[in-house]
């Protein structure tokens, strides 16, 4: 994880630590969104059940697409930190030479 003292220096970032966090929220704000609509479309049964069924499969569409979107949100904001660092590396072998 990070120390309180890296948030007052830049050798080190404290992102990648922290989007991993952010990601489990997320996924836990989509499943508790897609649960509710799903609720919601089995009430929209009581009106009109085609419709009521179509909400219910868009939600559970929804989850599914809001889990792997924000899984390669994740994974791209730490592949453009590990760029940094893999160019730091390479920056560091050049100064040496």
């Amino acid at each position: 994880m990070f120390e309180f003292r890296d948030l007052f220096q830049w050798d080190r970032f404290i992102t990648p630590g922290i989007i991993k966090t952010f990601y489990w929220l997320v996924i836990a704000l989509i499943v508790l969104l897609g649960i509710s609509n799903v609720f919601s479309g089995l009430a929209a049964m009581t009106v009109s059940p085609f419709a009521g069924v179509i909400v219910v499969l868009y939600s559970l569409a929804g989850i599914v697409v809001g889990i792997v979107f924000s899984r390669i949100a994740a994974e791209y904001v730490l592949i453009i930190f590990r760029i940094n660092e893999h160019l730091g590396a390479i920056r560091e072998q050049g100064l040496r030479r």
